[in-house]
């Protein structure tokens, strides 16, 4: 079970990890005897089953429980505690939050070449994701957010189902979606994506999107089935057009400042941990997205199929426009793509 922030606050431990991360001490395991070492992780989701940031850490936290005992003890901030997604990217990059579970989108704004795995329709489905990114795809950002900002990727997971189009009234086809102001998370590729599709994009925080659909900022959004579960957007959004436009990965990024505060008789059962989650996770991936849409239609959503023939419509645009300028902008992404289209045949 995940620690609460009240927990991590009272105790000594959490102060001590505080102190060292000030620099007063060089690591939290000489704070004390038997003393844990304490990491604080941020996810913008709900403690849910459905929450994929949550059932990743579940599955983490238990391996480790499971390999080193008390020696780690790992504190939760869910629902944004931290703060915004954006704003916590800077505080694991400087040290202040060790680990942030997120889709890699976000992490576009530290390193934009990531941006690439956010254009639509690049991924058919998520076997093509995972056998891309184990091909090379994930390694190559890696070694960009390692070089550029000493960040260190713990597994490349995905969440509960593709990304579609969720609104407040019915769309059924491209046409329908033109000027409709939807949510879109507050990275270029995603606004990119959804200008080309007529809508226009709103880059707004995730904690923010609920709110802004009662009071009529916006007109939908675009997410996966299992995060409109557990988040409650079906109480405001009942119309899904299945676009399932991005098949979209999810990310735990540790920084320096986190990985330094491993010893040498945790590290390796750490990434052992991680990399078992990973995979766990990535295998409860597609069943849990068919659970959460077969709930959402029981809660009163209503999903429409997107037209073939506007897929393909749009899909060569996309491509055509997108990924070009993409490459363009960033030659380094080249590869990246080459591999995305080969993992394809």
């Amino acid at each position: 079970m995940s620690i609460s922030r009240r927990r991590f606050l009272g105790t000594g431990a959490g102060l001590g990890a505080g102190i060292a991360a000030a620099g007063l001490f060089p690591a939290p395991a000489v704070l004390g005897q038997g003393a844990p070492i304490t990491f604080r992780v941020s996810s913008s989701m709900p403690v849910d089953p459905n929450a994929a940031h949550h059932v990743w850490f579940d599955l983490f936290q238990k391996n480790l429980k499971a390999k080193v005992g008390d020696k780690i003890r790992l504190d939760f901030f869910p629902n944004s505690q931290l703060g915004k997604e954006a704003d916590v990217v800077q505080q694991v990059i400087i040290g202040s939050v060790d680990m942030m579970i997120t889709g890699s989108s976000i992490w576009a704004t530290a390193v934009p070449e990531l941006g690439a795995l956010d254009l639509g329709f690049l991924f058919d489905n998520y076997a093509h994701g995972a056998k891309a990114l184990d091909a090379g795809v994930g390694k190559t950002f890696e070694s960009m957010l390692e070089e550029r900002k000493s960040i260190s990727v713990l597994g490349w997971g995905f969440h509960f189902g593709a990304r579609s189009v969720y609104t407040r009234t019915k769309a059924s086809n491209l046409a329908e979606l033109k000027s409709v102001k939807l949510r879109v998370l507050p990275a270029p590729a995603f606004i990119e994506t959804f200008k080309l599709m007529g809508a226009v994009p709103v880059p707004i925080p995730v904690n923010e999107l609920y709110t802004a659909l009662q009071t009529g900022v916006v007109d939908g959004f675009e997410h996966d089935p299992a995060t409109v579960l557990s988040s409650r957007f079906y109480e405001v959004a009942k119309f899904c057009l299945r676009t399932d436009h991005l098949f979209s990965p999810m990310i735990c990024a540790i920084g320096k400042r986190g990985m330094a505060k491993l010893t040498k008789d945790t590290k390796d059962a750490f990434l052992a941990a991680a990399r078992e989650a990973t995979l766990a996770e990535r295998g409860i991936a597609d069943a849990k997205a068919t659970e959460a849409m077969k709930e959402l239609e029981r809660l009163g959503v209503t999903f429409t199929p997107f037209p073939a023939a506007d897929r393909a419509a749009i899909s060569k645009p996309v491509s055509d426009t997108l990924y070009a300028q993409f490459m363009a902008q960033y030659p380094s992404t080249k590869p990246v793509f080459e591999a995305i289209a080969k993992a394809r045949a």
